[in-house]
């Protein structure tokens, strides 16, 4: 189950002031992220911070 504030796509917005999706979704993808109805997104990717670091 993905957890939207854990990905990397994830990012603040200024403009809209709100978090939203850094992925470049078709219409049936964002109705899906918009309604919290997709718990496995295709596009899930853990923000690791530390993962450059580790293989140093």
């Amino acid at each position: 189950m993905a957890n939207c504030e854990n990905c990397a796509y994830y990012a603040y917005d200024d403009q809209w002031d709100c978090y939203v999706c850094d992925m470049n979704l078709d219409e049936d993808e964002m109705v899906r992220f918009l309604s919290g109805s997709d718990d496995n997104c295709p596009y899930f990717r853990l923000d690791d911070e530390y993962s450059i670091a580790r293989k140093q």
